[in-house]
């Protein structure tokens, strides 16, 4: 009689922590969504903000919703100079926000992004390359910089995967060859500074500020081709991310995950992820590590819900500083990379600072 009543108790007990749990799900979804509804909107009010004297805000939205018609420099403005970096800045934060979440989650260590590991040092060393020593892999080309960036990014993250192989198949060894490898390509990377004219250090210096007035409307449509292209490729990886992250090496061996080839492949994942963005922006590094931190505070730990909330939240900043950058000191153009550092960095703080208690 008592055993009956102990197991209908663990029956009772699981199906409120699995209701409970079903109910958290929902909400958090719910959550995510209005994430998505908040970004759309922003885009919308992103397009319609400027510092141009002949296309005020109003009128702006008119066009945009065929309210008005425009002129031919109206419709320039609207759709061949803001509606690139608004396209950019979704796509671009999506992607380098995923980048982030992924290496995070293989290596698993917070504090991991694309900046630390290598990634954008390398597309440094490539833009450097072609602006102080003439040198790219598209030689006479509009695309010799982002070319050598994109390429330059791939090869750094190759070694680092290849020199950690080597050293061990653990995840630290990957951070230390990282940080490693992103000391040299900066050393290599100041001395051709010190070397370099006036006009191809200050040309340098602003592709290190990163950007979103670089890239066309072509561009962008490419970029954003890839981005979607990839983002699948990153959900699947939902489930062995969880494993590593729940139980470490030993605990995904016992569920038939390979730690080793799992890091190997969301690497490289994650590298093209943030080389396709950064090539043609420059150096944007805050996204990637504080947009998974702060969707953990809305999703937890479950990478099936934390990549598509980090994807929106890195959206939605990178619009956020893009549009203040553009439209507080106007005509004056602060360079999102630089309002994303100012913004977010003391946000983060507070976040990581209210809430102790969120690891990874």
């Amino acid at each position: 009689m008592v055993n009956s009543f102990a197991i209908q108790w663990v029956v009772d007990c699981m199906d409120s922590i699995s209701q409970k749990h079903i109910e958290n799900s929902y909400f958090q979804m719910v959550l995510i969504l209005i994430l998505c509804v908040v970004t759309f909107l922003f885009a919308i009010i992103a397009m319609g903000s400027g510092s141009s004297i002949n296309l005020d805000f109003l009128t702006s939205m008119k066009i945009i919703f065929g309210i008005e018609s425009s002129d031919k420099v109206q419709s320039d403005i609207i759709w061949k100079i803001r509606f690139p970096r608004v396209l950019m800045a979704i796509v671009g934060g999506a992607a380098l926000a995923t980048a982030g979440a992924l290496m995070q989650g293989c290596l698993g260590n917070p504090l991991v992004s694309p900046l630390t590991l290598g990634v954008a040092s390398g597309a440094a060393l490539g833009a450097a390359f072609a602006i102080v020593l003439g040198f790219s892999v598209l030689p006479y080309s509009n695309l010799a910089i982002v070319a050598n960036a994109f390429l330059f990014s791939l090869v750094v993250v190759a070694i680092i995967i290849q020199l950690g192989n080597l050293r061990s198949i653990s995840a630290e060894s990957y951070i230390l060859v990282g940080i490693a490898i992103t000391f040299i390509a900066g050393a290599i990377v100041s001395t051709m500074q010190y070397f370099a004219s006036d006009a191809q250090l200050s040309q340098l210096a602003h592709w290190s500020f990163g950007s979103l007035s670089r890239p066309t409307l072509e561009n962008a449509l490419w970029v954003s081709v890839a981005v979607i292209g990839l983002m699948p490729s990153a959900m699947k990886w939902a489930w062995d991310l969880n494993t590593l992250s729940l139980g470490g090496d030993d605990f995904a061996i016992s569920t038939g995950v390979d730690p080793a080839s799992t890091r190997r492949k969301i690497l490289i994942l994650s590298a093209l992820m943030t080389s396709v963005v950064i090539a043609f922006t420059g150096l944007i590094g805050f996204l990637g590590l504080a947009a998974p931190h702060m969707s953990r505070l809305i999703v937890g730990n479950d990478y099936r819900k934390l990549i598509p909330c980090s994807a929106v939240f890195g959206s939605l900043l990178m619009l956020f500083a893009d549009t203040l950058g553009r439209t507080l000191f106007a005509p004056i153009i602060i360079p999102v990379g630089i309002m994303l550092s100012i913004i977010g960095g003391p946000f983060f703080m507070y976040l990581l600072l209210k809430d102790k208690g969120v690891g990874h």
